[in-house]
């Protein structure tokens, strides 16, 4: 099975037009840049999936949590091919299948419908049990979460449980563009960390150091990359 395809017609440098197709309300802009090269990145040169592979057993699987601003995410799947660049333009009417939130329905490569946020690492955690419990041990689970997102409760209880139990097979990824409520004593990482975490914290705009830290080895322990990006105003 081929999971990335680089053949892809579109790149990075193709992602602001793509972005820029979709109009309307409500877009949450800021939301969107902030997760525009973490993903690229991820889609590009790490994730094992692509659009002849979305049922792949063995596929990687990437959940977007932050899902109350998709529209990069929808410019990252169009690019790799997932669905077509005409979906954009309809991003947010009544009868596109692009949302405000994505739905894992009707949107090709969705993992999961999302945009309650807190929910996303929870089912992160239990997409990387299901698949030790299956010996699926070649694929993994990468989470995309907000720094403000680690204001809920289920987070923490998430990031407790998957150090515990040693789960190797779950990424996650904080967008960290200080929008959060709560000062963590340490950073963002420490918190990771102290729960049995491997993590990182790199410039969320420097491509080779995304890649570096989402490729990095750390057996036995699930993997945390903090992703610092210019503040949200």
């Amino acid at each position: 099975m081929t999971f990335i395809d680089v053949h892809t017609a579109y790149g990075y440098d193709d992602l602001p037009r793509l972005m820029s197709l979709m109009t309307g309300d409500e877009k949450h802009g800021p939301a969107a840049t902030s997760t525009l090269d973490v993903l690229w990145v991820l889609y590009d040169r790490v994730l094992r999936v692509s659009p002849g592979a979305v049922d792949d057993v063995d596929r990687d699987r990437f959940l977007l949590s932050k899902g109350h601003g998709p529209m990069a995410y929808y410019a990252v799947l169009a690019a790799k091919g997932f669905f077509p660049e005409s979906l954009l333009a309809g991003f947010g009417a009544y009868d596109s299948p692009l949302g405000h939130h994505p739905d894992r329905v009707l949107v090709p490569g969705v993992e999961i419908s999302s945009g309650s946020l807190g929910h996303g690492l929870p089912l992160g955690v239990g997409s990387a049990l299901g698949l030790r419990a299956l010996g699926l041990s070649g694929a993994a689970v990468w989470v995309l979460i907000g720094d403000a997102e680690l204001d809920e409760g289920s987070n923490h209880e998430a990031i407790a449980y998957a150090g515990a139990v040693g789960l190797e097979r779950l990424h996650t990824v904080v967008v960290d563009n200080a929008s959060a409520s709560h000062v963590r004593p340490g950073g963002i990482a420490a918190r990771f960390e102290a729960a049995g975490w491997s993590t990182a914290t790199v410039d969320g705009r420097d491509h080779q150091a995304l890649y570096e830290a989402y490729t990095a080895p750390h057996a036995g322990r699930p993997r945390a990359v903090v992703a610092q990006v210019e503040a949200k105003v």
